[in-house]
Formats: structure tokens, C-alpha cells, sequence
């Protein structure tokens, strides 16, 4: 920024403390060392994927700890990006991505705004001698904040999405991000008219001794609520390779270092040297922590076997729609599916499985895993909807 108007030098220090008490979990009271510093900057390189120098933090610290400042404050736009970004706990990005996918400096914007709607409902003001003295104001901005981020807001909320627009800055407005973005194909997200087409391309959310886990053009938005439905829905996805598929996942993390649960609609003609025909099928996959190289399959239910007694048309016709949906209940997580020729259809549990685990992100993906193949098929998505089961 050229100039910070001096609400935003207020607002900035309460946003470095916050970076500060996160990293440390200890309040700034005195100077850090240059060694706390460097750790500092190699944390909120880690856990946001954007860079900010440790001597600029220590420039920061000076600055905000000195009674009388000999230097003022002036982070950058992206700077105050990426302390918002640590502070609220924003999926990792790239440079490159953050200019491209999403609104200027948006974060910033989004921390800025929560701060004042707090004093506002305190009946509290930001002055410019209020924010060094410790004390009741600072308890209860903490508290106010740490209730606005940590927590999340338990009121009923339901997120529709149609894809009607998918202009990279219209995603983001509605808070989408994406990840792994392969350009190829993501700039065919538009191939449908009025829904979005995502395609099979290599990769998955789990790695082997020779693939590192990965997902390209994984469209993601937050889950904030412990309690909630997911679901997203399809218009004519028939897989037929080996192991094409589709459907929804949820992360703990979006780096793939923690657990991870998804179900999509997928083919199999693989029964481990049995002569069986292949099968499209719901297959729900729960996937620990990356210490563990292993993935669980929680739900096979199978749809349609393709064989020669059965013409494509037919499971064609019984696939012209169909859904996913995941219903989590405390650690219990429910899968529903839905298969129909008709856009009006029904829901049909196919399992349940308790898993511990607390998603922060959901994505819709497609992917045909680590499989020597070349054949990439379009998959059109036209809903989606997250919403709260909390009350």
C-alpha cells in the first residue's frame, strides 16, 4: 500500500499479534529473537504457500512493540494478504494462483471486515492509542475474533451452486479455489452449456511408492460447520476405464498430509485374476493421514455390470442423472447415491462408516487414478449444494 490509513496500522497490529499468538501460542509482549523470526516465516510459508521475510516480520515487531515507532508501518496489499490468510486459516496457494483465481487481496479484506463488525457489536472503536494498552479491549477483540474463525457460526446455511458462471473471478467471488490447475483442460471447463465439465485426467488423493498424491483441477470451497450435507450432481457420466470416476471430496487439509474421505461413481473391471464383468459402481474410499500408505474402501455397492446380456443404452438411459451425496453426523458419515433417467430422482443410502476425522474443505473432482491410460472423458457437473446440519 502507498499509504496505511491509520485504522489499517490498528487493525494490521491486532492482525500480527494474532500471527504471532498462532505460531507461538503465547501473546507478543517483548521482542522476538531473529531465530523465532525465521520460524515464523517458514511457518506461514508452510501452511499458506505465499512468502513473507523474516526481516520484515522483525521490521513489523520493531515497529509494533517500540512505544514511539523511529519507522511507520507499511506492509504491502500482499503482505496483509497472506497474515490474513495464516490467521484464517486459507487453503495453501501459489503466488501464481492467488493473482490468477481470486480478487485482490481478498483476506485482507475479509479479516479487516470481521474486526470492525466485532468492535461494532462490542460498542467498542479502534482508536489510534487504544491498541497498544493490553487489557480488556484486546480480551475481548481476541475472543470475538477466535470465535468468529476458530469455532464458525452454528446458524443455518445452505450453498446452491448451478454453474451458470464460471469466469475464474466469479468462482472465486462465491468461494471457490482450485487446485492443481492443469490449464488444458480446466479452460474447457465451459464445454457444456450451463453446467461446468471437469475430465478424467490422471492422478488421486493417495500416493504409491511411485505418485505423489495429487488431483488436477480440483475445485474446492470450505466446510465451515461441523454438522452438514454435501452433494453434487451429474448429467449423462458413464465411466468405462478402469478407474475413471467422479464425485466428492473431503480434506482435512488440501496438501493431502491428513485424512480424507470421498465417494464417487467409478468403473472396476479389475477382481484381482477372477473373470468378471466390469462394473460401474458407488465407491466410497477413506484415506488416514499421509504416514499410512494404505486406503480403506468403505463402500463397493455396485450399479450396472457390463456385459454382453446388457446394451450401453440402457445404463446409459439409467445415467442420464445421477448424484452423490455425504451426510456427516458427529463421526459418522452417511453416502447416498442416485441413478435415473429422470432429472426428479431419489436418493438411496448406500452405506454408512465411522470415521474421526473433521473436514475442512470439500472438492468435487474427476480423476482416473495412477492407471497407464490415455483416454480423458468429460464429466458435467450442474449442482452442487453444501448445507449445515447443526440445528
Amino acid at each position: 500500500m502507498a499509504e496505511t490509513p491509520t485504522s489499517d496500522v490498528i487493525i494490521f497490529t491486532t492482525l500480527f499479534k494474532e500471527v504471532y499468538q498462532k505460531c507461538f501460542e503465547q501473546p507478543l509482549e517483548k521482542q522476538p529473537l531473529e531465530s523465532e523470526y525465521k520460524h515464523l516465516s517458514n511457518d506461514i510459508e508452510e501452511k499458506t504457500g505465499l512468502v513473507v521475510g523474516w526481516k520484515s516480520l522483525k521490521n513489523y515487531g520493531l515497529s509494533i512493540l517500540e512505544e514511539k515507532p523511529r519507522k511507520p508501518v507499511n506492509p504491502s496489499s500482499a503482505t496483509l494478504d497472506t497474515l490474513s490468510r495464516y490467521v484464517l486459516a486459507a487453503p495453501a496457494i501459489t503466488e501464481a494462483q492467488r493473482k490468477k483465481l481470486e480478487s485482490p487481496y481478498g483476506y485482507w479484506f475479509v479479516y479487516r471486515d470481521q474486526l470492525l463488525k466485532t468492535q461494532v457489536k462490542q460498542g467498542t472503536s479502534i482508536s489510534s492509542h487504544s491498541w497498544r494498552k493490553p487489557g480488556l479491549f484486546l480480551l475481548l477483540l481476541f475472543i470475538g475474533i477466535s470465535l468468529l474463525i476458530v469455532f464458525q457460526p452454528t446458524g443455518h446455511f445452505k450453498i446452491e451452486e448451478y454453474f451458470q458462471r464460471l469466469e475464474e473471478k466469479d468462482l472465486s467471488e462465491r468461494g471457490w479455489f482450485l487446485l492443481n490447475p492443469e490449464d488444458e483442460y480446466w479452460n474447457k471447463r465451459a464445454f457444456m452449456p450451463g453446467q461446468m465439465t471437469l475430465f478424467t485426467l490422471p492422478g488421486d488423493n493417495w500416493r504409491t511408492k511411485e505418485n505423489k498424491p495429487h488431483i488436477y483441477n480440483l475445485l474446492c470451497r470450505e466446510i465451515p460447520t461441523e454438522n452438514f450435507s454435501t452433494e453434487v450432481h451429474f448429467s449423462n457420466f458413464i465411466p468405462l476405464e478402469n478407474w475413471q470416476q467422479a464425485g466428492l471430496l473431503l480434506m482435512e487439509d488440501t496438501l493431502f498430509k491428513g485424512k480424507s474421505i470421498r465417494i464417487s461413481i467409478a468403473y472396476n473391471d479389475y477382481f484381482g485374476g477372477f473373470s468378471r464383468p466390469g462394473e460401474i459402481l458407488v465407491q466410497a474410499i477413506a484415506s488416514h493421514d499421509n504416514d499410512y500408505a494404505n486406503i480403506e474402501e468403505v463402500i463397493h455397492y455396485p450399479l450396472f455390470a457390463i456385459d454382453s446380456t446388457i446394451e450401453k443404452s440402457i445404463i446409459g438411459n439409467n445415467l442420464k442423472y445421477s448424484a452423490l451425496r455425504i451426510e456427516k453426523h458427529g463421526q459418522t458419515y452417511r453416502f447416498l447415491y442416485a441413478a435415473s433417467p429422470f432429472e426428479n430422482f431419489s436418493f438411496k443410502e448406500a452405506g454408512r462408516y465411522d470415521f474421526n476425522m473433521k473436514p475442512r474443505y470439500v472438492g468435487i473432482f474427476a480423476l482416473r487414478g495412477f492407471v497407464d491410460s490415455d483416454s480423458v472423458m468429460p464429466v458435467s457437473v450442474r449442482f452442487f449444494r453444501l448445507e449445515n446440519l447443526d440445528n
